[in-house]
């Protein structure tokens, strides 16, 4: 009588792990692609960005991140990258229920300000 709620909490506990871990996975690719954001130049940094991230995704996790998907942004002079995605269901059997997770990081724009005293980046 014990043994399908032990069982429960047992899975339950596996599927926060698995949770836990593709947030982790969705971070690094975030934060890396951010960081390429940020330091791109004005032309193409998107693409790289975004390319970025997935292959974080493909080398730490690609079995812990189920669909990851990489979108770039930018907002006035901050840049960054949002990962979305799935973690991995313990019990599959349940197809309506989805772990969605979601990452986003991002920053200011890295640029040169000459000494000069003129407000433009180079």
């Amino acid at each position: 009588m014990l043994m399908p709620v032990v069982l429960a909490v047992v899975l339950l506990i596996v599927q926060v792990t698995l949770w836990f871990h593709g947030r982790q996975v969705a971070d690094a690719a975030a934060r890396e692609g951010a960081r390429i954001a940020r330091a791109g130049g004005s032309d193409g940094w998107q693409e790289a960005a975004e390319e970025k991230a997935r292959q974080i995704v493909q080398a730490i996790g690609p079995q812990l991140l189920k669909n990851a998907r990489a979108k770039a942004w930018e907002q006035g002079d901050r840049r960054g990258v949002e990962i979305t995605g799935s973690a991995v269901q313990v019990v599959p059997l349940l197809p309506a229920t989805t772990f969605t997770i979601t990452s986003r990081f991002g920053g200011p724009v890295e640029c040169f300000r000459p000494d000069d005293g003129s407000d433009g980046c180079e």
